[in-house]
C-alpha cells in the first residue's frame, strides 16, 4: 500500500478502474494514515469517516458499473471554508462553530459530480486572516518538514496534509499567497488561479476581490487535472470569466524552448536567505539549460503593494463579516438588547487577527480617511497591475521565490503582526493584479526546509505555468513527502 503515495491521480483511477484496488481500500489507508500522524500535524479540523466511507462505497458501486468520473474514488480534504452541504463548515472561527450549509459550493458540487471522496475538513488562519495558521481558532497546524515551524498560511492544513500523505491532494484559497506560501513552505505545488478563473460561489467570503480557489497536490500534473475540473464559467458568481477551459494536462511535458522568462530585481532583496536565493538561481539555471532565455524587467511599484494589499483587504473583510452578528448563523451570545447582542456575539466569536483587520478596515472605509486610504489604495494597484502589462510584453512568465524565507518557527511572529504581513511579500503583488501564479517545489535549504518557486503568467494564461512547472519538477525530482510520515 505503501505504493499509493507515490501515484498521481490518474494511475490511481487507472487502479481503480481495473479494480486492482477498491475506492474503500483507498479511503480506508487515507484514514488510517489521518489516524495515525495527524494527531502531530493537527492539519484537519474535523475527519468526516462515516461521510468518506459512504461515498467510498458509492464510487465503488458506480465504477462496478462502468461509469466514469475524472475523481472518481480519490479521496481528498478540504479547506474548511468552502459550504459542504449537511456538514460543519467554520472557517476555523468560534462564530461559525455549528454552521451547517443547506448547499455545495460550486466547487465541491464539480468534485462530487466527479466522483471524489470527502475526507474531512482542513484547518486554516480563521477567515483566510493570517501567513502561518496560528489564527485558526481551533488549532495549531504543524510543518511535516519540520513540526516545530508553521506550515505557512492560511491554507496550512491543506499543504500540510497533501505534504504529509494524509489526502491525494486538496483546494486552498488564495487571497494574498495562500495557497502559494504555505505551498511553498511545505513542499507542495500550489496554484492561484487567474481571478474569475473558479467560480468562488459558495466560498465564505474574506476579501471578494481577492480572494480565489486553486488546487494543492504532490504534483504538477495532479494540479493540471484538479484544475481540469474546478475551473470554468459559473452563472452563479457574478466575477466568473465566460472564457473557454483549455485541457490542463496536455501541458506537462511540453518543452520551454523560445520561452522568455522575466526575473524581476524588486523581488531579489535584501533581507532573503541565502539558501532561497541560490535555490531559485538553479531553477533558472535549469529552465535556460531547457531552452528558455532570461529577461530582466521591473515592477517599480512593488514596494507599495503590501501596503495596498492590507488596505483593499481590510476594508473587504470590515463589509464581508459584517453578517456575523449572531442574528441568521453561527454564534450566538444573549445580551441585554440587540446590540448588546450583535457586540458579545462579535467579541466572543472573532479572534485577535480578525478583530485587527476588521478594525482596520472599517478605518480606512470610514468618513474623511476613504479617500485618503482606500481610494488611494486602489489607484497604486491599478498601477501594480499596469507594471505586470508592461513587463509581459518583454517575457513570457515571471519567475520569482515563493517567499524571502523558509519556515519560521511556531510562535516566532504571533507577537509582531507587521513582520507577519511582511511574509506575503512576493505573493501579493499577483493578487492585486488578478494574475495566476504557482508555487512549486525548487529545492531545500541546509536544515531539510523546502524552498518554493513562483511562476507568474499572464491573465488566464495558467497552462504556460503548468508546462514550465513541469520542466523544473521533472529535471529536479525533489522527495514529496517526508520519511518520517512513510508507512513503515
Amino acid at each position: 500500500m505503501e505504493r499509493l503515495l507515490d501515484l498521481d491521480i490518474k494511475a490511481l483511477r487507472e487502479m481503480l478502474r481495473k479494480k486492482e484496488i477498491s475506492s474503500v481500500e483507498l479511503t480506508g489507508f487515507y484514514l488510517d494514515r489521518i489516524k495515525r500522524y495527524d494527531g502531530e500535524l493537527l492539519s484537519y479540523i474535523k475527519i468526516t469517516e462515516d461521510t468518506a466511507m459512504d461515498m467510498a462505497k458509492q464510487a465503488d458501486a458506480r465504477i462496478a458499473k462502468g461509469e466514469d468520473g475524472r475523481l472518481l474514488g480519490i479521496p481528498l480534504g478540504m479547506k474548511d471554508i468552502y459550504c459542504t452541504k449537511n456538514i460543519e463548515t467554520t472557517c476555523a472561527s468560534h462564530i461559525l462553530k455549528g454552521f451547517v450549509p443547506p448547499y455545495d459550493a460550486t466547487v465541491i458540487r464539480k468534485l462530487k459530480e466527479e466522483g471524489f471522496v470527502l475526507l474531512g475538513k482542513l484547518n486554516m488562519d480563521e477567515f483566510a486572516m493570517g501567513s502561518s495558521t496560528e489564527n485558526s481558532s481551533f488549532q495549531v497546524t504543524k510543518n511535516p518538514w519540520d513540526t516545530t515551524r508553521i506550515p505557512g498560511g492560511s491554507s496550512g492544513g491543506s499543504t500540510s496534509a497533501t505534504a504529509a500523505g494524509l489526502s491525494v491532494a486538496s483546494l486552498g484559497t488564495d487571497t494574498g499567497g495562500s495557497i502559494r506560501q504555505p505551498a511553498g513552505l511545505c513542499g507542495v505545488v500550489g496554484l492561484k488561479p487567474t481571478y474569475g478563473r473558479v467560480s468562488r460561489y459558495g466560498l465564505i467570503a474574506f476579501a471578494s476581490s481577492l480572494d480565489q480557489i486553486g488546487p494543492v497536490t504532490r504534483s504538477v500534473t495532479d494540479c493540471a487535472a484538479m484544475m481540469n475540473i474546478i475551473a470554468g464559467y459559473d452563472p452563479m458568481d457574478s466575477t466568473s470569466i465566460p472564457e473557454p477551459v483549455p485541457d490542463y494536462t496536455e501541458y506537462p511535458g511540453r518543452d520551454v524552448k523560445g520561452m522568455k522568462i522575466g526575473i524581476p530585481k524588486e523581488y531579489f532583496m535584501e533581507g532573503m536567505e541565502q539558501d532561497v536565493r541560490s535555490a531559485v538561481e538553479n531553477a533558472v539555471s535549469l529552465f535556460v539549460r531547457n531552452g528558455a532565455s532570461v529577461v530582466d524587467i521591473t515592477l517599480p511599484h512593488t514596494e507599495y503593494a503590501v501596503a495596498v494589499y492590507y488596505i483593499v483587504c481590510t476594508a473587504e473583510a470590515s463589509s464581508n463579516l459584517a453578517r456575523y452578528d449572531g442574528v441568521k448563523y453561527g454564534l450566538r451570545v444573549d445580551g441585554k438588547d440587540i446590540i448588546d447582542m450583535y457586540k458579545k456575539t462579535r467579541l466572543k466569536g472573532f479572534g485577535k487577527e480578525v478583530v485587527r483587520r476588521i478594525i482596520l478596515g472599517t478605518y480606512v472605509l470610514s468618513s474623511g480617511y476613504y479617500d485618503a486610504y482606500y481610494r488611494k489604495a486602489g489607484q497604486v494597484r491599478t498601477l501594480i497591475r499596469r507594471d505586470f502589462d508592461e513587463a509581459f510584453n518583454d517575457c513570457d512568465i515571471i519567475v520569482t521565490p515563493v517567499s524571502p524565507t523558509t519556515a519560521f518557527k511556531i510562535g516566532e511572529k504571533t507577537e509582531d503582526p507587521l513582520t507577519m504581513y511582511l511574509s506575503d511579500i512576493f505573493t501579493i503583488p499577483v493578487n492585486l493584479a488578478g494574475l495566476p501564479a504557482m508555487s512549486v517545489p525548487c529545492g531545500f535549504d541546509n536544515t531539510g526546509l523546502p524552498i518554493g518557486l513562483q511562476i507568474i503568467g499572464k491573465p488566464l494564461d495558467e497552462a504556460g505555468i503548468i508546462k514550465a512547472a513541469y520542466v523544473l519538477e521533472t529535471e529536479l525530482k525533489l522527495k514529496k513527502i517526508p520519511d518520517r510520515f512513510r508507512n513503515k
